[in-house]
């Protein structure tokens, strides 16, 4: 058996080139034992307008909650949610370096809705997966249109097939989706106000060696090759994953616009980024004060499988 590791949630959106690697046999031809842990929770938390912030939350609910109990070696998810989860766990996760999928993100309002420009959301409970990646990309992108006092989140489903059904069934008036929910947004009449790409990163216990991250990454790094040399025929990974929901069952590849299908090379997280990201969720009160790079990023392990 090869070196093992256990890998929390994969989700197409995100982690694309992951199930490529996995399901091409490119983690294998490295010797590498990758399983897949699925997080439950994940499914749990739900809409709820009354709950208008983040504070009093967790960001270890879904991503990161097996890594915490020592069932999962590693997890992946938006770079700023990583930062906040490196902050808080207890099992002195860090990150470990930029995941290759660059995620995309919409804010939505069903067909019927009065909302036609994000400025119209001036003091509408957006829903938002508080702590996750489309929390933070709701609120850099919504900071175009209006001032901070006028951006309102609730607290809406951590799945965006959840969210996409609350919006759906009038329990949020606004909501944030990835794919393949853009595009069953899209097939229903739903609005798409304002969207946007966002990195992810990869966070990882101790157990998890840096010659083992470099294999790891040395068979998604193939997997990004064969994914950007036909986007096509990967995207029906976004249907087969989702086939028990209808909606996306109903999907075909020529429904999908291919440019939000977005697998890059990647590395380390640059110093100025995490800076700048950093500052950014300290003005939004989601992080604390006065850490450093070393506090949230192992730099060391994510030099050593970067070289």
């Amino acid at each position: 058996m090869g070196k093992k590791i256990a890998f929390e949630n994969v989700f197409p959106f995100q982690d694309l080139a992951v199930l490529v690697a996995h399901h091409e046999g490119l983690f294998k031809e490295e010797g590498l034992d990758v399983e897949f842990v699925q997080t439950p929770a994940l499914w749990e938390v739900k809409a709820d307008p009354g709950v208008t912030s983040a504070h009093g939350t967790s960001a270890l609910i879904g991503h990161g909650s097996r890594n915490e109990e020592g069932t999962a070696t590693m997890y992946n998810a938006c770079e700023w949610g990583n930062y906040r989860r490196a902050q808080d766990s207890r099992a002195g996760a860090r990150q470990v370096g930029r995941r290759a999928s660059i995620a995309y993100g919409a804010i939505i309002v069903e067909p019927r809705s009065a909302v036609s420009t994000p400025q119209q959301l001036a003091d509408v409970p957006v829903g938002v997966p508080y702590y996750n990646g489309t929390h933070y990309l709701a609120l850099q992108m919504l900071e175009g249109f209006l001032p901070r006092d006028r951006i309102t989140t609730c607290q809406a489903p951590l799945m965006a097939r959840e969210r996409y059904r609350a919006l759906m069934r009038g329990e949020l008036p606004a909501t944030t989706v990835v794919e393949p929910y853009i595009t069953v947004a899209e097939k229903a009449g739903c609005r798409i106000l304002v969207e946007s790409c966002f990195h992810g990163t990869e966070v990882a216990t101790d157990d998890l060696g840096a010659e083992t991250y470099a294999a790891f990454k040395r068979a998604v790094r193939t997997a990004i090759g064969r994914i950007n040399a036909d986007k096509r025929k990967y995207a029906q990974y976004f249907i087969d994953y989702h086939k028990d929901d209808p909606d996306v069952a109903a999907l075909t590849v020529d429904d999908f616009n291919l440019g939000r299908i977005q697998v890059a090379e990647f590395g380390p997280i640059p110093e100025d980024e995490f800076a700048r990201t950093y500052e950014w969720m300290v003005s939004w009160d989601m992080i604390r004060e006065g850490h450093r790079m070393e506090d949230l990023v192992d730099v060391t392990r994510q030099r050593k499988a970067h070289a």
